[in-house]
């Protein structure tokens, strides 16, 4: 059997946190046939983060499969962690998905993560949530919040926040001592995906009180490695973000916009070097653009 985490690289990309990255490796396929893992986390690079003070860690999504959760963990005891957290950004099967390789740990998420798993675990363990490759067990969160909640990692604080963007269960982590925010799927390089285009005017109100915590850097799950591994992005990407939503958020009134090419409608983005040109995210753009239309 082939090893599923043959392509998994280990960022050391700001002090005490660790990315564990994986895709944007050509040919590389997690299964053949059409599959979850390749088509929405692997063809456009995912990474699982970890928070490590001393002999504690906090795990920010357990990643794509129990393989690649179970190498996260093994390799957080060999750096000497003993008592790990477990925070998850979202109910999105890849984030959620390596949950079985941290048994017996805490796993937080907030009340919303809490209750779209339990609703849908049923259909998880089946392979009928977004099809296969089934979840199966998936461990529920043992520990739910409202809002916002914080965590000591260590000698780390960790403030946990609850966001509308991407989803309506977002989770971010603000590290306020180094100014990090690790921010999930609430934005993305090349851009966000969009599920719910009639919360666009939510979704930008949520930016605006994350940009308003003044990050020095912010580091999405979806992103270059190259970027990630160099510290992050510029804070520059919420801004960004926005700008994309307001055009997606236009083409209700101009509908024909939607013919203008993704790099022109990034232009100025990908110009200044706040956001990187990465093609298949083309087809993220033809999905958002067409429930964007949807919903006019």
């Amino acid at each position: 059997m082939i090893n599923p985490t043959r392509h998994l690289r280990v960022l050391d990309c700001a002090p005490g946190i660790v990315a564990y990255y994986d895709g944007r490796v050509p040919g590389h396929r997690f299964a053949p046939g059409p599959n979850w893992v390749d088509d929405g986390a692997l063809s456009l690079g995912i990474a699982s983060y970890a928070i490590v003070d001393g002999s504690a860690a906090l795990v920010y999504d357990t990643h794509v499969s129990v393989a690649h959760g179970a190498a996260i963990k093994a390799d957080l005891l060999a750096r000497g962690v003993v008592d790990i957290t477990v925070v998850l950004s979202h109910c999105h099967l890849d984030h959620v998905a390596g949950t079985e390789a941290f048994a017996g740990c805490e796993i937080v998420a907030n009340h919303r993560t809490a209750q779209h798993l339990a609703t849908d675990r049923a259909a998880i363990e089946s392979g009928c949530n977004n099809g296969m490759p089934a979840i199966n067990p998936l461990l529920l969160p043992t520990t739910a919040f409202h809002d916002k909640t914080v965590l000591t990692i260590g000698q780390t604080r960790v403030e946990l926040i609850e966001a509308n963007i991407h989803s309506d269960d977002a989770t971010v982590l603000w590290l306020p001592d180094q100014g990090i925010l690790l921010a999930g799927d609430t934005v993305e390089d090349t851009v966000t995906y969009v599920g719910a285009p009639q919360d666009f005017a939510v979704h930008l109100t949520e930016l605006d009180r994350l940009a308003a915590l003044d990050p020095t850097c912010v580091l999405p799950n979806h992103g270059a490695p190259d970027v990630i591994a160099q510290g992050g992005y510029s804070p520059a990407l919420l801004p960004a973000t926005q700008r994309y939503i307001r055009w997606l958020s236009a083409l209700r009134k101009n509908p024909d916009a939607a013919n203008v090419a993704l790099t022109d409608v990034l232009a100025s983005d990908l110009a200044a070097g706040t956001l990187t040109y990465f093609a298949p995210y083309e087809e993220v753009h033809r999905q958002n653009i067409a429930r964007s239309l949807q919903a006019r």
